[in-house]
């Protein structure tokens, strides 16, 4: 191996206690009481605080004495350890693998004199705080949702890499209970990611995102900031199936079938998008207006409505909305702008009984489908394996 070095990672067959005297050489059969210090053998390239963590960490002992360091154990403060390599010889360790920021190490090294002596030392440091910064904003927001609410992490920096996207995704973990999801991160471009399921969340399920990254090296110069975490809870799994062709749509919660409404969606040129769609927000009263979907002023198809109990599916505009004027159409013909729309007492009960997160599926439409990102979440709208695909993870669910 290049510089007579070869490959070590942290040492496990020395069992060592925080007292140098105690320390002990586990898998050597030596007690403690023979092991003496090394301490005065030993030289490092770190020490104190304010260590660059881009710095590669060496410890070495003099080869005109006759010691041989026989394993180094480097960990953080959180027990995690540093990969480095043994040179030949002996006489000197260097690390292999990055730093942490801000953090503290403790190097735990193991000596063996010409005469068969075991020797031990102890040495700490602190990292300094990285100048480049990676933070990491989730979402949702805490509180409850429907099933079909994706997980977002939006960083604060552009991540191109494919290894340093693996950093990231192994370091953001996401858990549901009591039922367990099969789920995994996918990249919709360098500073977002989403998280979903296989399937849709569990029912009446709590989803925790925790991140465990901080002061990580990422790439290059750019280092993880402090972890955030998040917590939502599930409800009932409703869904909301608009059929275009026969002008309904049915409202399941759990298998059952609650209410089936007479509806109009998009008519041609205006089709609904097919697919499924997520609640993104509820607004009790919102103004409408064809200018908002780029309809000139003066075309016949603009319009200027006040609009009740409406649910948004799209940041573009969709919505399944009140619509008191399309009443005579709904559940005959499509006549909207590419909303769904029913009578003000059908929508009235549908906004009460749905949040964001909740399923719209939209069938049987002449509309092109929803996208997966960009205009709400699409995600669902990815098979399995193209949702893999966007993981840097190999393509490896979890």
């Amino acid at each position: 191996m290049e510089h007579g070095f070869r490959r070590r990672t942290a040492i496990c067959c020395a069992l060592l206690v925080p007292s140098l005297a105690l320390a002990a050489a586990g898998c050597t059969g030596r007690t403690s009481a023979e092991l003496r210090d090394a301490s005065g053998l030993v030289s490092y390239n770190v020490s104190g605080d304010g260590v660059d963590p881009g710095e590669t960490v060496r410890v070495t002992v003099r080869k005109e004495a006759g010691d041989r360091i026989t394993g180094v154990r480097a960990t953080d403060g959180s027990g995690r350890p540093v990969e480095g390599e043994l040179a030949g010889d002996g006489t000197a360790w260097r690390s292999t693998s990055a730093l942490a920021s801000q953090a503290r190490y403790t190097l735990r090294v193991t000596t063996v004199d010409a005469s068969g002596a075991r020797g031990a030392a102890v040495h700490e440091f602190r990292t300094a705080r990285a100048g480049n910064l990676l933070d990491i904003a989730l979402g949702p927001a805490e509180g409850l949702y429907g099933v079909g609410q994706p997980v977002t992490a939006q960083l604060s920096a552009p991540v191109e890499d494919r290894r340093a996207r693996a950093v990231v995704e192994r370091g953001l973990e996401v858990t549901s209970r009591p039922a367990a999801a099969q789920g995994s991160w996918h990249w919709v471009d360098d500073r977002t990611l989403h998280y979903r399921p296989r399937t849709y969340w569990p029912a009446q399920a709590t989803v925790r995102v925790r991140a465990q990254l901080d002061g990580a090296r990422v790439t290059g110069d750019l280092y993880a900031g402090p972890d955030p975490e998040l917590e939502f809870r599930t409800g009932a799994r409703t869904e909301a199936v608009i059929d275009a062709a026969s002008h309904t749509m049915k409202v399941v919660r759990d298998g059952k079938v609650l209410r089936t409404f007479p509806v109009t969606t998009g008519k041609p040129g205006f089709e609904t998008r097919n697919g499924v769609k997520v609640v993104l927000a509820q607004e009790p009263f919102v103004r409408m207006t064809g200018a908002s979907i780029g309809i000139p002023e003066d075309s016949p198809e603009s319009y200027d409505l006040p609009v009740e109990w409406a649910v948004r599916v799209t940041w573009s505009g969709e919505y399944v909305h009140a619509a008191p004027w399309s009443v005579a159409a709904q559940g005959v013909a499509n006549v909207s702008h590419g909303c769904t729309g029913m009578s003000t007492e059908d929508a009235r009960w549908y906004f009460h009984e749905t949040r964001p997160g909740d399923i719209v599926r939209v069938v049987n439409s002449g509309g092109g489908e929803m996208e997966p990102f960009g205009n709400g979440f699409g995600d669902w709208n990815l098979e399995w394996q193209q949702w893999l695909a966007g993981s840097a993870l190999g393509g490896a669910d979890g």
